[in-house]
């Protein structure tokens, strides 16, 4: 293969193996991630497993999985499985971690566990960014994006919703029953397989019509008219596109308009930004100090 730029041998052995530090750039952005939270006091925001187990197997310091996280949440990966990929092949997480390799069911407990310490690192970031005056001269915009849920929307419930459900059912009784009785008038019209298949049919919905029901006594306590099986804290929301919508989250962010660093954040379940302003404002407040608001829709 002249004239090309030619790889290396796969089969070459090397006397000295290879740094990994050759592999990560003096710039590159998963150092200052690997510094940032080596200067974290994880115990004193609420991490847990600081004090590990004198018994059984070892757990993997949370400091470890932090960082996993942070790089997860820079690059766009949010799925505990994709991390798990990238750090079996992703060099810059292999420099991070040390090598290490957490299976998806670590990282996502890790995440599930730690909701709260994981908020208190989001300020501790938003006060370095303070005392380096990255928010001196900012302007902040504050606007709400929708994430949907793991929750499906056949899986969410509205009184207008179950209403709709409980008409279908009838109607496909209403039709199995008609078949039903022409079967009586002629045995000839329909086979006896028919007739099974179509009382096994009407026993089904008339257990969906039951499980309906319940739903519709939760309903009845529900305080916003709503209620989602997978995901509880979902909620059906309309979006941008007409008559569209998606079951999940309403995400309130502040972000600066100058380094567009996320300044405050909180998640909610109303499908509006209309009674968020407020107390983003205020969230804005306290983090940084008052700023001067661009508000968006």
């Amino acid at each position: 293969m002249k004239r090309y730029i030619e790889g290396e041998e796969r089969s070459q052995s090397i006397l000295f193996p290879e740094s990994l530090e050759d592999y990560i750039a003096e710039d590159n952005p998963v150092r200052v991630i690997d510094v940032f939270v080596d200067e974290l006091d994880l115990e004193g925001l609420g991490f847990e497993g600081m004090q590990p187990e004198a018994t059984s197997r070892p757990a993997y310091h949370p400091a470890v999985l932090l960082k996993l996280y942070i790089y997860g949440y820079l690059n766009r990966i949010q799925s505990s499985r994709r991390l798990e990929r990238e750090t079996q092949r992703n060099v810059e997480l292999i420099w991070l971690t040390g090598k290490l390799m957490p299976d998806f069911k670590t990282i996502a407990d890790f995440r599930k566990d730690n909701g709260q310490a994981i908020r208190n690192v989001c300020r501790e970031f938003i006060l370095l960014c303070r005392r380096l005056n990255l928010f001196s001269e900012a302007m902040v915009a504050i606007d709400g994006s929708k994430f949907k849920a793991v929750n499906n929307r056949d899986k969410n419930f509205t009184e207008r919703k179950l209403k709709a459900r409980i008409e279908q059912l009838e109607q496909s009784i209403g039709r199995y029953l008609s078949e039903l009785d022409r079967a009586d008038r002629d045995p000839v019209a329909v086979t006896e397989e028919r007739v099974g298949q179509l009382k096994d049919k009407i026993a089904a919905i008339k257990r969906q019509m039951r499980h309906l029901s319940q739903i519709g006594a939760r309903l009845k306590q529900a305080q916003d008219g709503q209620i989602s099986l997978t995901d509880p804290d979902a909620r059906s929301m309309a979006t941008s596109g007409r008559g569209t919508g998606i079951v999940g989250y309403n995400v309130q962010a502040a972000v600066d308009t100058r380094h567009h660093l996320i300044v405050a954040h909180e998640v909610t379940n109303v499908g509006h930004d209309r009674s968020h302003l407020s107390s983003m404002i205020l969230a804005d407040v306290s983090n940084v100090h008052a700023f001067p608001l661009v508000l968006e829709c």
